[in-house]
């Protein structure tokens, strides 16, 4: 992969963690969750083998899911409270679905089939990468919101 177009999606990656842990509106941690979910495609395909082509279409598609529930579940907050303010999620409804969205993002017990194959697809330091720092955004949300989700979800 060239040098420069691998400086820019580490940027990327960077700016949408950035993005996504100091926003307190839901549109732009949504947009940096959409800015690391459109940085590290690439960098899972760069081998063109077809295992990683596959990996980072089910990298893609998960994650693309995961996103909508999470604009999904802003709106329907903000339908119900008039509040686009991350602290404010009270609406029932909207917890339940943050939580699965979360879940999903996270590769967590319920929403996990999808990670060990994309990590099988994918090199050892894109894998490492997938596991711990694209953890960073998704687990900043949870711990925003965790005063209203559901503890026994």
């Amino acid at each position: 992969m060239n040098p420069q177009a691998k400086l820019i999606f580490t940027i990327s990656l960077a700016l949408g963690t950035t993005l996504t842990i100091s926003s307190n509106h839901w549109i732009m941690a949504w947009t940096g969750l959409e800015i690391n979910t459109l940085a590290i495609l690439p960098l899972i395909a760069k081998s063109h083998h077809p295992r990683a082509i596959e990996a980072a279409t089910k990298y893609f598609l998960v994650q693309a899911a995961a996103s909508a529930l999470v604009l999904f579940s802003s709106m329907t907050n903000a339908w119900h409270t008039g509040q686009w303010d991350i602290t404010q999620l009270t609406h029932p409804t909207s917890s339940v679905i943050l939580t699965s969205a979360i879940a999903m993002k996270l590769g967590l017990v319920p929403f996990h089939f999808w990670f060990p194959e994309v990590l099988q697809g994918s090199s050892l330091l894109t894998g490492l990468l997938l596991s711990t720092a694209m953890k960073f955004p998704p687990l900043t949300l949870l711990f925003l919101t965790s005063h209203s989700l559901d503890p026994t979800l």
